[in-house]
């Protein structure tokens, strides 16, 4: 019996995935899964600097962002 792709959760999903890599509904089971998906609520969006100051404002935007992402703590934070 076919399970019914909508209902289950985004784990259920990925690990039916994994399982059933070689089934005839594998592009169904993606397809459910990776409408799911929201990246641009997660994307953190960045316009082309104007100058310099800009430039380095940005990056040091950028990196603080990557720190705390990544646990890293800086001496200045």
């Amino acid at each position: 019996m076919r399970p019914n792709f909508e209902k289950m959760s985004g784990k259920e999903l990925r690990e039916y995935a994994i399982a059933h890599r070689g089934d005839k509904d594998i592009d169904e089971v993606l397809n459910v899964l990776y409408s799911r998906r929201s990246p641009d609520s997660e994307a953190i969006w960045f316009h082309p600097p104007k100058n310099k100051e800009e430039e380095q404002e940005q990056f040091e935007l950028f990196k603080r962002i990557v720190d705390e992402k990544t646990g890293n703590k800086t001496a200045d934070s």
